[in-house]
């Protein structure tokens, strides 16, 4: 296992909240320009170092160019616009660098840590190359340190690797979602030196709600939830510590995404971090994507 001995270590925060409403069991909304500024004061002491934003997260990048004035603590990863995946052209690749461009000016930084294609069937799409060219040039350029994509399942891996050397991927993992640990797709990955970012740790807090406040969606798996309460209950585990604990356990994670939405918030899962577990999770994991990709959910 990875040293953890430093707080934060493999922390990153997701910055989505600080621009949109997101999550389903956020129940506070966006967060204020002072509560941003309070929740990134405190990951800066607790040692956390990576932002993961978007410039499909609202104006997350505007208000985090607000917080970071003269601020070079944190290293940044931002995403691609999405496009028309059947219209993806020369043009398309210079809307990209100009959205990263205005990213850039956002932030208020000369260069970015990191730039992902937002959705992996972008790239994929025919003329997907031009957006890799785009992706290339701004690296060449110094302007993004690494570039990479934010995928969905193992499908999109395989064919990312067949067009594409990414420094970064971004994927969906959690204890419900176990399918690319699975698959052998981690392992796959780190044999190539990609650097791999965890998201959807919470499953978007799925994971965090017990069985009375689900929407009716999840209807089906009302009973998957309970027995995962029960075993947390009898075991005297927080639904945190368990998510946190199941990611941070897999060798081959780099950094694992956390949104928070208050200076309260991120200490409560900063120190469900720090402890240590070693429980086998995996009957827990469910195969049903209407379930485990948040993209499919019906909630209204």
């Amino acid at each position: 296992m990875k040293d953890d001995t430093k707080k934060g270590k493999r922390l990153g925060l997701g910055t989505a909240q600080y621009g949109m409403d997101y999550g389903i069991s956020n129940r506070r909304g966006q967060n204020s320009l002072d509560e941003v500024k309070q929740i990134l004061d405190e990951a800066k002491t607790l040692g956390i170092e990576m932002l993961d934003t978007s410039p499909n997260y609202g104006n997350s990048e505007e208000v985090l160019g607000k917080c970071l004035i003269k601020e070079k603590h944190f290293h940044i990863v931002t995403k691609t616009p999405v496009f028309d995946k059947n219209i993806i052209t020369q043009k398309s690749g210079d809307i990209l660098t100009e959205y990263f461009e205005s990213s850039l000016e956002q932030l208020g930084c000369n260069t970015l840590y990191g730039l992902l294609v937002h959705h992996a069937e972008n790239l994929l799409a025919p003329g997907g190359v031009y957006l890799a060219k785009s992706l290339l040039e701004l690296k060449s350029r110094g302007l993004a340190t690494k570039i990479g994509v934010s995928i969905y399942n193992s499908t999109q891996i395989d064919a990312i690797l067949n067009i594409f050397e990414p420094d970064i991927i971004q994927l969906p993992i959690n204890l419900f979602d176990q399918r690319l640990i699975n698959s052998g797709h981690l392992t796959k990955l780190k044999k190539q030196n990609i650097e791999i970012h965890a998201r959807s740790i919470f499953l978007q807090g799925l994971l965090l709600m017990e069985q009375e406040k689900l929407p009716k969606f999840f209807e089906p798996i009302k009973t998957n939830i309970g027995e995962y309460f029960v075993f947390l209950k009898e075991n005297d585990i927080s639904p945190q510590t368990a998510a946190l604990n199941f990611v941070k356990n897999i060798e081959e994670i780099d950094y694992i995404i956390l949104g928070v939405n208050s200076v309260d918030h991120l200490k409560e899962n900063v120190a469900a971090f720090e402890k240590e577990l070693n429980i086998d999770f995996t009957k827990f994991s469910i195969s049903d994507e209407k379930i485990i990709n948040p993209a499919m959910w019906e909630l209204s």
